[in-house]
């Protein structure tokens, strides 16, 4: 439904009917302050003397000056000389019209309301109307006065939900330091019942952003039709007329819980009027019962915020009998779609080059997940949740991986391997351990000592592999000469093993005391790898 009062040409007829433009009546008023008389008005403007009269009598009636009229435009000038019921208005709401420009410019002030402005007018005109006529009047004023066409939006139950962040921002004092930190206050509320959520945020960045929006979400119990934000970015990545571009988070989380993201049309006010209307409620019914309380966490401040939010929503309307709890039950919240069962989860992302093994590592968590072995040198995009690791080369998904959170671990998928790389998938600390025992105890103990030396086995693999190799070319004597001796310096690797047998340390003779296996108390010992 459009409702239009558009005023094509500014023509407002005389009191006794005839036509007569601004520019016209302005001369009238001129004439009358410079001192002419109301026949030579009368003739100079082609005016009757009754018309000229009426006018000069309704602008003493208005108290105010020439400047004061001149500062007004046609628009303001015609209210004021307008005859709104087709009879002339009493000096009472003449009074009432003229003080109209200036509640107009006052209400655009950040916490005024039309209360407190009636309580202005009341002490300027004392016998002037009461609050309720002055409210109803002024309604009727500003349709009258509106140039451009408005529409009136009727929202459908279940339809829209309305985000907004308020401009003012609250405050949280660190107990220990003192530090005050500047902290969002976020507003969401449904079109059709006006149910309002709130809450204060750290940041109105992607992840405080969306996780305030899906508390919303959780607060009304179910998922409206769309979502509507402002253009911020934790939302909208590129504004557009026609097609603005979503955050493509902000994006996932619309598809986890199946509902579209409408954004606001930017420099479009009335878009997102709604919202920002409560927040000025919001702002006299919860900003003001805060200020004098000193918060220390988020927590607190939340608790403090969702008291007021109670009252809020079941207070009555202005004129109505019921509450915005009323008509949610009544009308809202069987619209609402299911809420999902799990909440959504927002994936961070990393860029990472594949290793020769055909492993790319998760930085985050130093753990190694598999991926086809044609990928191998290649850059790759990790996105992975609390749960879930997926790994995309090019916009296709190549692998995926529950999520493990073990340092220096390996996370294999047999199939991703080339076949020698497969063959080392087999590969254990056992495996080597054994290996050794097979030689001597002398070499099964040193391989021991030698995967102990690592953070992780794994990385032990390759040494083990090169010195249990050697016997084949030093034999096996050999080899457990230069582990014994290796054993004794208490020197572990494969480089070591390699210089004793080079410079044929191995050969050397011991004692028979000196020969038994040593023991120690932080050795793990080859039952650890079972």
């Amino acid at each position: 439904m459009v409702g239009v009062h558009f005023t094509k040409c500014l023509i407002v007829k005389c009191m006794s009917g005839t036509p007569i433009t601004m520019n016209k009546l302005r001369k009238v008023i001129v004439y009358y302050t410079q001192g002419k008389s109301k026949s030579f008005i009368s003739t100079s403007l082609r005016l009757s003397r009754n018309t000229v009269s009426k006018y000069i009598s309704h602008f003493i009636s208005l108290r105010i000056s020439l400047e004061e009229l001149n500062q007004k435009n046609d628009l303001e000038l015609e209210l004021l000389f307008l005859n709104p019921e087709s009879k002339d208005l009493s000096p009472i709401h003449q009074q009432l019209y003229s003080f109209f420009p200036y509640v107009e410019k006052r209400l655009r002030k950040k916490g005024m309301t039309k209360q407190l402005l009636w309580e202005e007018y009341k002490s300027k005109h004392p016998d002037g109307v009461q609050s309720t006529q002055f409210c109803e009047h002024f309604n009727r004023w500003q349709k009258q006065s509106s140039i451009a066409p408005l529409m009136r939006i009727v929202h459908k139950a279940g339809d829209k939900m309305f985000v907004d962040y308020a401009g003012e921002l609250l405050e949280i004092v660190d107990l220990i330091t003192g530090e005050v930190q500047q902290i969002q206050f976020f507003v969401a509320i449904l079109g059709a019942s006006q149910l309002t959520y709130a809450e204060a945020s750290f940041s109105q960045k992607k992840h405080d952003f969306i996780e305030s929006v899906e508390n919303a979400l959780h607060y009304f119990g179910g998922v409206p039709k769309a979502i509507v934000p402002d253009n911020l970015k934790s939302a909208v990545t590129k504004s557009d007329r026609y097609e603005p571009t979503l955050n493509q988070t902000f994006s996932d989380f619309s598809d986890h819980y199946v509902t579209a993201i409408l954004p606001a049309r930017s420099r479009k006010p009335r878009d997102k009027a709604l919202v920002e209307g409560m927040v000025k409620i919001l702002y006299t019914r919860i900003y003001t019962q805060l200020t004098d309380i000193i918060f220390h966490d988020l927590a607190s401040l939340n608790k403090a915020i969702w008291m007021e939010l109670e009252k809020h929503n079941r207070t009555k309307l202005s004129k109505r009998n019921y509450t915005r709890y009323d008509l949610f039950e009544e009308l809202e919240v069987h619209t609402l779609d299911l809420l999902p069962i799990e909440r959504f989860e927002m994936k961070k992302q990393a860029i990472v080059k594949v290793m020769i093994n055909g492993h790319a590592c998760l930085g985050e968590d130093k753990h190694y997940y598999s991926l086809p072995y044609q990928y191998i040198g290649k850059k790759v995009k990790i996105l992975y949740t609390s749960k879930e690791v997926e790994i995309f080369y090019k916009f296709t998904r190549i692998a995926v991986h529950v999520r493990v959170k073990s340092s220096f671990n390996y996370s294999t998928v047999t199939e991703h391997l080339a076949s020698h790389h497969q063959f080392m998938t087999e590969w254990t600390p056992q495996r080597f351990i054994n290996w050794g025992a097979a030689i001597d105890e002398h070499v099964e103990l040193y391989i021991i000592r030698v995967l102990e030396k690592k953070r992780h086995p794994e990385q032990a693999y390759k040494i083990c592999m090169g010195i249990l190799s050697l016997h084949k070319k030093v034999g096996d004597q050999r080899l457990i000469g230069a582990c014994r001796r290796a054993i004794d310096y208490d020197m572990y690797g494969y480089k070591p093993i390699l210089s004793i047998l080079e410079k044929g340390f191995d050969r050397i003779e011991k004692s028979t005391e000196e020969q038994e296996i040593p023991s120690h108390q932080n050795i793990r010992g080859k039952d650890y790898y079972q």
